[in-house]
């Protein structure tokens, strides 16, 4: 008879993160000022769109000289040997790095000190055979530069590399270096997956707000289609006790942080994948058009933590019709471990991309039977005009 194995913790869904970050090259092969150089060069180029991080390593005493602020790193992290750059006085590894790192698009690594998940190989006169005994290190290398005076890969990279295709560039090509990393992180974009904000309990509203119909069906059914228009992906988001009686019309989220409102929802999304975005939309938006959806998805930010909508009441962000991004986990969890679970009190406080909705009257929520009536009458009056 066989027994079942014993899982002691929950299974997670992972983020696709690195040593530092999801998106994360270490630049091997060069001297270390070499790589400095280059890293600024880059990040200088790719600043005006992408958040850059640099980790690097300094075996000196004292500080270089050359401070990052300026040459579009917004993070650097420098591993000083005897102690770490922001001055924390104790070990730290990759469960830490992540965190420092987690609002930053790319985060650019001195291989010479440290390891990341993708690589960049430098051929330098200086460093051939220091490069031959880092090997091991190149466990998926994307590009090779060489520096001057070299024209082509020595004999132990090419076996290192055997068939596998991976373009070579003139490290003095800094406008190709540039187009290259560009072009990387546009590719590595995370999806926008869609959804629909009905596990609310409509007190206000004393009745199940996700079920009135100012269009003819269910409100719910009518934003999951809207979403359905937009994106590939959607889900009807839930309390447990919905989940049966919605699984067979849905894809469901189902919450699994419990009594939190729109905040465990959004939560209960990136738990079940963090490595997508999120485009959130309440069900209490009965005037929102298919317009106003494509206008947030037009002007998304990736480099944000999230984009939304400026309130037309009060200016305030609108957490429920915007796109979350992966790198929002953390920090709603950050706001949660702090004890607040109001969505809106985090884009407030993090760096988010507001709107200006092309028309404010789609943002306009009916949450009060008194609201529903009203929303009601704006809709009848709409469809005369269009008749």
């Amino acid at each position: 008879m066989s027994r079942k194995k014993h899982r002691k913790h929950e299974d997670l869904a992972k983020p696709g993160l690195g040593v530092f970050h999801r998106n994360e090259w270490a630049f091997v092969g060069a001297p270390c000022g070499v790589i400095r150089k280059l890293v600024f060069d880059l990040s200088s180029s790719l600043a005006a769109q992408w958040k850059c991080g640099y980790v690097d390593a300094d075996h000196a005493a004292g500080d270089n000289g050359e401070g990052a602020g300026d040459r579009g790193v917004v993070l650097e992290y420098t591993d000083k040997i005897n102690f770490h750059r922001y001055d924390a006085h104790r070990r730290q590894d990759t469960y830490h790095w992540r965190m420092q790192f987690s609002e930053m698009d790319v985060v650019f690594v001195n291989g010479n000190h440290f390891r990341a998940n993708r690589q960049v190989v430098i051929v330098h006169p200086k460093k051939l055979e220091s490069l031959e005994r880092k090997l091991d290190r190149l466990t998926a290398v994307e590009l090779v530069l060489l520096a001057e005076g070299v024209s082509e890969l020595p004999e132990f990279l090419q076996a290192h590399f055997g068939k596998v295709d991976i373009p070579v560039l003139k490290l003095k090509d800094s406008s190709a270096i540039n187009a290259f990393f560009a072009k990387r992180l546009k590719e590595s974009l995370p999806k926008v997956k869609g959804m629909v904000l009905a596990g609310g309990r409509s007190r206000r509203m004393k009745q199940d707000k996700s079920l009135i119909e100012y269009h003819g069906v269910p409100q719910r059914d009518y934003t999951f289609g809207q979403l359905r228009h937009c994106l590939d992906e959607v889900f009807m988001s839930c309390r447990p006790e919905q989940g049966a009686s919605m699984m067979l019309e849905y894809p469901l989220v189902v919450d699994t942080y419990l009594n939190l409102g729109p905040m465990g929802a959004i939560l209960s999304a990136f738990r079940q994948d963090p490595n997508s975005a999120w485009l959130v939309v309440a069900c209490d938006l009965p005037l929102l058009d298919e317009a106003t959806i494509a206008y947030l998805l037009e002007h998304r930010n990736p480099s944000a933590i999230a984009t939304a909508f400026r309130s037309p009441v009060n200016e305030f962000p609108e957490p429920l019709i915007a796109i979350w991004e992966p790198k929002a986990y953390p920090a709603l969890l950050s706001f949660l471990s702090q004890g607040f679970s109001c969505p809106r009190k985090v884009l407030i406080n993090s760096p988010v991309e507001l709107l200006t909705a092309p028309d404010p009257v789609a943002l306009r929520n009916a949450n009060t039977p008194e609201e529903a009536v009203e929303v009601a009458r704006l809709i009848a009056e709409r469809r005369k005009e269009k008749i």
